[in-house]
């Protein structure tokens, strides 16, 4: 599966923006990983590509900004798509 390219930090606009509709599946995989209990490394290894042993900060703040996006998605940013 090819990753879009992303950003270290996801936008945090108050409506869904064109890089949010680019990573719908990515945030959807970082819920996935949370709801099994999947080890964050784990995680934003797969998904981002990124060695979190090699960049473990960068990995950590990509792994925790997409993620709060994702939840932000699941509580308001749908409600932008629906409006489509």
């Amino acid at each position: 599966m090819t990753v879009p390219p992303f950003e270290t930090q996801p936008p945090q606009d108050e409506g869904v923006t064109s890089y949010d509709e680019r990573h719908l599946v990515t945030y959807l995989r970082l819920l996935d990983a949370e709801t099994e209990g999947a080890d964050w490394r784990e995680a934003v290894s797969i998904i981002f590509r990124i060695d979190p042993a090699l960049e473990p900060e960068h990995a950590k703040n990509v792994h925790e900004s997409h993620l709060a996006r994702a939840h932000w998605m699941t509580r308001s940013g749908y409600k932008h798509l629906l409006k489509k």
